[in-house]
């Protein structure tokens, strides 16, 4: 007899192998088209299985976002986004309650409850038929759940990414301390919420400002930095599969070289993955001087590097070959 779990989905199989080891991480990710160090895949692992929050700090651009994104896709979670600014508060974070139903349904029944309360023997009994009232305008119907909420009630499960966390400000901060410690929210008008099965929860920051310390003590933590040489070359490999070898090598290299001058902003792994692409939109078979000054604007984001990049582009080719 075949074994009862022979039925599954294979994508349910996988997921469920995904977490038993490192390397099953690693080959898993790689599965979804996201190249993972060691150093991710056993962080990841280990945020999985101990059930505790990972947060992924680094510099932008070196795939923090989309390894949130790449573990639904493996896991086969849904993916739930919270993007943080700053001013962002508990409705926009948790629920709100649906203003514009609550005011229609409160025309509609406004004729039933003035004959409900006209038979009100005394004003305290009206105010008491008016407390029950206000009871049914704030409850389940009239809840709109905002992405912590919706992570919550997700019966399977559900990967939960708060992006950009360093964005917020403290006290949305302290907030969510509740919320990482216990999967759990407490709403006042219907108690507290748990989650029957606790979201896996990615938070990442670009170190705008430094976060608290209780904040951290909740999560494991992850720091991605730029890659070396053979790892960037094996995520532009998944990326941008049309780029050839030698032009895929030469290419990073060129980067690798960026990186190492005094520049405002350092090209990161999404800017060589969109360099890559613009290569092949060009037709390009190997870098020159001529290709690389017509396309620098894609790896540098400020006109001053640009300028002091240009005269060096001549070295920089030479040094990276």
């Amino acid at each position: 007899m075949a074994p009862e779990d022979s039925t599954l989905d294979p994508a349910v199989l996988a997921a469920g192998e995904a977490r038993d080891s490192v390397e099953s991480l690693i080959a898993g990710l790689a599965g979804v088209g996201y190249i993972a160090s060691r150093r991710i895949a056993t962080a990841l692992f280990m945020a999985l299985n101990l059930g505790k929050p990972i947060l992924v700090e680094g510099p932008a651009g070196v795939g923090k976002t989309e390894l949130a994104i790449a573990s639904a896709g493996l896991l086969g979670l849904p993916l739930i986004r919270m993007q943080c600014y700053e001013g962002l508060d508990e409705s926009k974070a948790l629920y709100e309650w649906k203003y514009g139903k609550q005011l229609l349904y409160t025309q509609i029944l406004k004729d039933h409850m003035g004959r409900a309360l006209a038979d009100a023997p005394d004003l305290g009994a009206a105010m008491e038929g008016l407390h029950g009232a206000g009871d049914l305008f704030f409850s389940e119907p009239f809840l709109e759940p905002r992405p912590l909420l919706t992570a919550l009630r997700q019966p399977g499960g559900a990967v939960l990414l708060i992006d950009e966390i360093d964005k917020s400000d403290e006290a949305f901060e302290a907030f969510l301390l509740e919320t990482l410690s216990a999967f759990q929210v407490s709403i006042p008008e219907l108690g507290v919420i748990r989650a029957k099965t606790p979201p896996v929860v990615f938070l990442t920051s670009n170190n705008v400002r430094d976060l608290g310390d209780a904040l951290k003590r909740r999560c494991l933590h992850l720091h991605i930095p730029l890659p070396d040489q053979a790892l960037e070359e094996r995520i532009v490999a998944t990326r941008v599969p049309e780029v050839e070898a030698a032009l895929r090598r030469q290419l990073v290299s060129f980067v690798q070289e960026l990186r190492s001058r005094d520049l405002r902003k350092l090209p990161s792994i999404s800017e060589t993955v969109d360099w890559a692409r613009a290569l092949i939109l060009l037709h390009v078979q190997a870098l020159d001087a001529v290709v690389v000054r017509d396309t620098l604007n894609v790896l540098l984001k400020f006109e001053a590097d640009i300028a002091a990049v240009e005269p060096q582009i001549g070295d920089l080719l030479t040094s990276g070959a």
